[in-house]
């Protein structure tokens, strides 16, 4: 992560310079540019302090012990295949609350895979779809959903548009996102069918056991609290036009206080490790944003644009396809589709409009660009922390069993499903 940080500095810097800015101009420029991806780091701060918070209530232990009780009775049955599905469903809902509703994002991944992983064993899944599952769990939702993560990456989308000069709203983008999710489906379908075959893994213990114990009191506070935290980032209550992750988060936490499920003496270092959890991905997400505004304070962009008319002509379905692509690989390197947007959005976005391009269109161009990539990318949290639970074993590796067949089973259909949905929208 430091890396990604450390090359978007240097990157935005080098950048200025060779363009003709003077080293004070470029560097005005860049922390200049910082502050607009504060919001976004606040509401990651904000965010982390409240998993590590629903975390010290016990109730996320009790929902996994809960899910291995079904799970593990379940295998005491001779059909296999109901099974399967039963372990199939629960990981997909799993990861997918853990991006809006339980907002706890890959922190669920080490208590869960790991107790089950005998489980896995024993039913011969191949744990490469279970990498899939959790993946596509991890990145759909924030693509489609405007709730939890998903409300910070949409308004990312819309913020970065808006100041590279195509005003929308965080609202806009929700509904275009939709069809590029569905390419997302389509590789979890596919994915189910490429690793179907059964895969023998060697029996090697782990210490996997889960110690529960947690009140009615603190069931009920978190309950409230998670459905408070959700309630707020819903646009037609809370009528804000920026801050309602941070606002939801912030109600969460003061529930958890006020109810009693966490100690007002706990609250100094129950935040700090939470923020602490997020902090690096904020700091690159803030770096992201300088990026951008140096790229843009060059006023280079246009001749980019004018480069990529000619080069291009009027040949609008493989503008569309380059950009994608683009994305890509910014996206694989940086391992974040949150700090990928700053950067792509204010040199494509003025290229989408010199083809012609519509709201929805550039919309979905940046949305889904962003998102290409982190199924894949191995600086990824969609592929650190489905690794970090399947190969407590050592049996799993991050590269052959997490890395590749992610890339390859959602990128591609999310590709093709992005490029259509701009064409229609275009």
């Amino acid at each position: 992560m430091f890396r990604a940080y450390f090359s978007l500095a240097i990157g935005a810097l080098v950048g200025g310079l060779t363009s003709g800015m003077s080293l004070s101009k470029t560097l005005e420029a860049f922390i200049g540019g910082l502050g607009d991806g504060a919001e976004v780091a606040l509401s990651y701060a904000m965010l982390g302090g409240l998993a590590v918070a629903i975390s010290k209530t016990g109730i996320s232990e009790l929902l996994v012990s809960t899910i291995l009780k079904l799970v593990k009775r379940g295998g005491d049955s001779q059909n296999t295949a109901l099974v399967k599905a039963l372990i199939f469903i629960v990981l997909v809902l799993m990861a997918v609350s853990s991006q809006n509703i339980i907002p706890i994002h890959i922190a669920f991944i080490p208590l869960l895979i790991p107790p089950i992983i005998k489980i896995l064993n024993i039913l011969e899944i191949d744990r490469r779809l279970i990498a899939c599952i959790l993946a596509f769990g991890l990145i759909t939702p924030y693509m489609s959903l405007p709730f939890g993560f998903g409300l910070v990456y949409q308004g990312i989308v819309a913020e970065n548009i808006s100041s590279a000069g195509v005003e929308i709203s965080r609202s806009d983008v929700y509904g275009p996102m939709l069809i590029p999710a569905v390419g997302m489906l389509i590789g979890l379908t596919i994915a189910f069918f490429v690793f179907r075959k059964p895969r023998k893994y060697q029996e090697i213990n782990v210490k996997s056991e889960l110690v529960v114990q947690v009140s009615k009191k603190n069931i009920i506070s978190t309950i409230i609290a998670l459905i408070a935290t959700v309630l707020v980032q819903i646009p037609a209550l809370v009528p804000l036009e920026s801050g309602q992750m941070f606002l939801g988060a912030l109600t969460g936490v003061l529930i958890l206080y006020i109810t009693g499920a966490i100690k007002w003496k706990e609250a100094d270092s129950i935040l700090t490790n939470g923020m602490r959890l997020m902090a690096f991905i904020g700091m690159v997400m803030i770096a992201s944003s300088g990026f951008a505004a140096v790229v843009t304070a060059t006023g280079d962009v246009d001749g980019l644009v004018s480069a990529a008319e000619k080069m291009l002509g009027d040949n609008k379905a493989l503008a569309v396809l380059i950009m994608l692509l683009i994305g890509f690989f910014i996206d694989m390197g940086i391992g974040s589709s949150f700090a990928t947007i700053p950067i792509i959005a204010s040199i494509f976005v003025p290229i989408a409009e010199s083809f012609g391009l519509s709201a929805a269109a550039i919309i979905t161009l940046i949305g889904t660009a962003g998102a290409l990539g982190d199924a894949g990318s191995p600086a990824s949290d969609s592929t650190l922390g489905p690794t970090a639970g399947l190969n407590v074993d050592g049996q799993h590796d991050h590269i052959r069993d997490t890395c590749i067949p992610t890339l390859f089973i959602f990128n591609i259909p999310l590709l093709i499903s992005g490029w259509v949905a701009i064409m229609f929208f275009s």
